[in-house]
């Protein structure tokens, strides 16, 4: 068996075609399709063709937003995708992040759904992988970003980005179906690390609790001492998320997500520099999803809480610099930029804000601030994943 085993990342992967919006493009799309401003405030329910998509991406950019859906066509999607320069990634929260863990000396095995000639000629070699597909694949995801002050005028609209963002858009039968490999659970044997990522892409309820009581079975291999860290995502049926939680959270050791996430479980904004509203958030989290430590990574910091907080302090920062590093730096970053990063000031508002939530909430959490960071054309997709395999190298990292 693989020395990667020690940690093993799911439960899915994917091809993504990354793009960065254009106002050209998307003007024209506007004036073709006839879509007015009005129609952004309440954007279809179902992605069902390209003129739904784009409604849905402008509703978005409009609040500076970040999303994921699954869209009706996949026709569609490769339709607009060939309207922009375009790259072929590896994605997925498992799969960037075992990319990202592999870069700082820390191999990990994979538990793929899909595979095919791209997956095998960008996974990195020192990435083992096992795969519950039987035959190949090739579904790309959709993973669109666009930069701050992002201008789209045309016909009676005009909107501008506030923030810049990401969204995902997917057609992926192979995610949707999230079958499991009959061998993880032998490989779950000598994991000290398990990632679960990747349900929220199912859409049929009996397959959804079949998988969880499949992952459930294969779970009761773990070595006493492992941790299981979950990271959430949206879910392309919402009921779907209460299911998921209900079913494993007795299992998990660190439930992370970011703050699109958080806001959606609340159902309101929260403004993420105000330490009233934000302590009120993370206790009224914390309730929802009673875990041993609940992660929260947002754009200004990250934050653990629960009793055993104060273990993942080094690991909350390492995931920080990583995506602050990816959002300046992109693929593209070498050692010399994490170097430098971890030498920049933090944010002066998000050092701030750590010091009087620590004074507010007490030794339950630790709290990362966020970089000051001004880059003309950032990295906005991954930077989650990122965060992710950052946390889990450091965690990684200091086990025996």
């Amino acid at each position: 068996m693989s020395s990667a085993s020690r940690v093993v990342l799911g439960l899915g992967g994917c091809v993504d075609h990354e793009m960065t919006l254009t106002a050209d493009v998307l003007e024209r799309l506007v004036t073709g399709y006839g879509i007015r401003a009005g129609e952004l405030a309440s954007p279809p329910p179902v992605v069902a063709d390209e003129r739904d998509l784009v409604v849905s991406i402008l509703g978005y950019v409009a609040r500076g937003g970040g999303g994921e859906h699954f869209v009706a066509s996949a026709s569609a999607l490769a339709t607009f995708t060939d309207r922009f320069p375009h790259r072929t990634t590896l994605g997925g929260t498992s799969v960037r992040a075992g990319i990202l863990m592999s870069r700082l000396g820390v191999p990990s095995t994979f538990h793929l759904v899909s595979i095919n000639d791209t997956v095998r000629r960008l996974l990195p070699p020192d990435i083992d992988h096992i795969c519950s597909g039987v035959e190949d694949t090739y579904h790309p995801h959709l993973i669109v970003q666009y930069d701050r002050d992002l201008r789209i005028r045309a016909g009676d609209l005009d909107i501008v980005a506030p923030f810049p963002n990401r969204l995902i858009y997917v057609n992926d039968p192979a995610n949707e179906a999230m079958l499991l490999a009959d061998e993880l659970g032998a490989r779950l044997r000598t994991a000290e690390v398990f990632l679960i990522s990747g349900f929220n892409a199912m859409r049929d309820e009996d397959a959804l609790a079949e998988r969880l009581a499949a992952l459930r079975s294969h779970m009761r291999q773990l070595p006493p001492g492992a941790v299981t860290y979950f990271e959430d995502a949206a879910y392309h049926e919402p009921a779907f998320s209460r299911r998921v939680r209900d079913a494993l959270l007795e299992t998990i050791d660190v439930y992370g997500m970011n703050e699109d996430e958080m806001q959606s479980y609340v159902g309101h904004p929260v403004d993420l520099l105000s330490v009233r509203e934000v302590a009120e958030t993370l206790t009224a989290m914390h309730t929802i999803v009673p875990v041993p430590t609940l992660v929260l990574h947002t754009k200004y910091w990250a934050v653990a809480l629960g009793a055993r907080a104060r273990e993942y302090t080094a690991a909350l920062d390492t995931g920080t610099v990583m995506a602050a590093t990816r959002y300046g730096h992109g693929d593209g970053f070498t050692g010399e930029d994490v170097d430098n990063m971890r030498r920049r000031s933090r944010r002066p508002e998000s050092v701030a804000f750590a010091a009087a939530l620590h004074e507010r909430m007490g030794d339950a959490v630790r709290c990362a601030p966020g970089f000051a960071l001004d880059v003309a054309h950032p990295t906005t997709v991954g930077l989650g994943d990122t965060f992710v395999g950052g946390f889990l190298a450091a965690l990684a990292s200091a086990r025996p």
